[in-house]
């Protein structure tokens, strides 16, 4: 019997390495020679994890990695949570590349779907976050990883500070199945922290400018909508109020400003603070700013920084997780895991719904993906602490029940467009037929939907007896639209009796008052003046 040899990873690993060597001091990779030191580093077919996030870009390396020969360095299978730079997709163009396992396509969606339908990519999965980085550890290890970070030390310790995201994840699965770990980092020089030690690291490379990063977050009361204002003030009275809301997650978008920028006013005119809405995991939104000044909120976790709020975040080290050296410290996977065991309601916005509630971003011409709306939009049944709002949704009796997460989904009946956002099918069914998947790509299960709220109001879903219901309940509040030509008045009339169903005036909200006046800012500027000057947004919102 042959002997078994169980050092093959690690004897791979050795040589890659010995062939970089000539482009290297220690560890740390020439600026100039980036290129050909990736060419003699990969491999056909390797698995690539590229740092891609939904903000902070390892643009260096994806930049340089788009300028190997495709002769010598083809066929790679692409990990990237976000797809999100043109160089990641002319991988692709150039044969670089040729399967991608991703989670959100939000700025580079068209092209993917392009790409697609020309069959020069191919897509793994569209996974959501926590889903791509498990499976790192799991069937889809990487060869290569391709981070970046602030800093580096002479030793090869990093420093990622505020954004520190994906990192640690993306470099812990490498790193210990003998793949090779390559940082570009702004600098060299003292950290003030360390983020992921040098042992972790095999490879440093000082990049030719500072890793790009996309203020993703950043809203402008500006454009908040009366609409937007309305629905606020239903889901602030009707879900967060009714159920005791504590502790939540709000999805993107300028939905979810508006309620963010009525807590102070609205909610305050309620008596609503103290009451709900303290404990976050959540990005640093600009838009939460006078909620905190206003002494809202208790904590914030954070997936990621936003540009420009990093001086805010270093000022308010009892409501943000930082460093000893003042720094926001933020973990895209932990806080995934906190948004969905550890809150108790998330709310998001959707582009389209079907009749069951199913909802998705997937649409036709445009790839966009998850990210990670599917990991906190959904009822995790391993869950098992209890919480006030958490047992408010329980709905039948009997010897063994369990509480239910809040999943609310905000969607304005007709699009910007015109066209109708809530539909008999979802283009995501014909995207996935066209393009070969398992499935349909759809974001949040309607089975997982206890709320969705429209402009013209509130469908309890949780409390539905049956699909029937369920879809009757929808129905009620979808307008003019494929799915609200199915209403009944007689049976909507009977929901609203049982309070499945309830318009602005049954929650209490007066129509009329809503009004983009009644936000606690209405500019950039005012946020800047809220945070004391402490909030230096971006040059295009200045």
């Amino acid at each position: 019997m042959p002997q078994a040899t169980w050092s093959t990873r690690r004897d791979d690993k050795a040589r890659r390495l010995a062939g970089v060597a000539p482009f290297t001091r220690g560890k740390f990779l020439d600026t100039a020679a980036i290129v050909p030191a990736l060419q003699a580093l990969l491999r056909p077919g390797d698995r690539v994890a590229l740092e891609g996030n939904n903000q902070k870009q390892a643009d260096f390396l994806s930049r340089s990695l788009a300028q190997v020969d495709p002769r010598a360095v083809h066929d790679l299978h692409l990990l990237i949570s976000s797809i999100s730079r043109p160089e990641h997709l002319d991988l692709f163009e150039r044969g670089i590349a040729r399967k991608v396992d991703f989670a959100f396509a939000g700025p580079q969606s068209v092209r993917v779907a392009q790409l697609l339908e020309a069959g020069r990519l191919e897509v793994g999965a569209i996974n959501t976050y926590v889903e791509l980085y498990a499976r790192m550890f799991v069937e889809l290890g990487p060869q290569v990883a391709l981070v970046c970070a602030a800093r580096a030390d002479a030793a090869g310790n990093l420093y990622t500070g505020a954004n520190t995201e994906d990192t640690p994840t993306i470099v812990e699965a490498a790193a210990f199945r003998h793949g090779i770990v390559v940082a570009q980092v702004n600098e060299i020089g003292e950290l003030p922290r360390v983020d992921i030690p040098g042992s972790w690291v095999d490879l440093v490379v000082q990049a030719d400018r500072p890793f790009a990063l996309e203020p993703l977050f950043t809203r402008d009361p500006a454009q908040i909508s009366a609409q937007q204002v309305l629905m606020g003030m239903m889901v602030i009275r009707g879900i967060y109020e009714r159920h005791g809301v504590t502790s939540l997650n709000h999805g993107i978008g300028f939905d979810t400003a508006a309620i963010e920028l009525l807590l102070p006013t609205y909610g305050g005119s309620l008596g609503l603070k103290g009451r709900i809405c303290r404990n976050w995991a959540l990005n640093p939104h600009p838009t939460l700013i006078p909620a905190i000044e206003s002494g809202w909120v208790e904590s914030v976790y954070c997936f990621g920084s936003e540009v420009g709020m990093e001086e805010y975040v270093r000022a308010r080290p009892d409501v943000f997780f930082v460093g000893s050296d003042g720094s926001l410290r933020s973990n895209r996977v932990l806080c995934q895991l906190a948004g969905q065991y550890g809150v108790d309601l998330f709310v998001g916005s959707t582009l389209q719904m079907d009749g069951d509630a199913n909802s998705s971003t997937v649409t036709l011409g445009r790839l966009a993906g998850f990210g990670g709306a599917p990991n906190m939009g959904h009822d995790p049944h391993g869950r098992r602490h209890s919480s006030p709002a958490w047992l408010d949704l329980i709905s039948v009796e009997a010897p063994v029940v369990r509480g239910r997460k809040l999943v609310v989904q905000l969607v304005r009946t007709v699009s910007k467009s015109g066209a109708p956002a809530l539909v008999e099918s979802l283009d995501a069914v014909a995207v996935g037929k066209r393009c070969g998947m398992p499935i349909a790509p759809v974001m949040i299960y309607g089975d997982d939907v206890s709320h969705v709220v429209t402009e013209l109001g509130i469908a309890y879903l949780y409390k539905a007896q049956g699909l029937e219901e369920r879809r009757a309940a929808l129905a009620a509040i979808a307008g003019n639209t494929p799915i609200g030509a199915r209403a009944d008045p007689a049976r909507t009339a009977g929901l609203r009796a049982r309070g499945l169903v309830a318009w602005p005036e049954d929650v209490g909200v007066e129509r009329a008052a809503a009004q983009p006046a009644l936000l606690a800012a209405r500019s950039v500027d005012d946020l800047v003046r809220w945070s004391g000057g402490l909030y230096q947004p971006p040059e295009r919102f200045r």
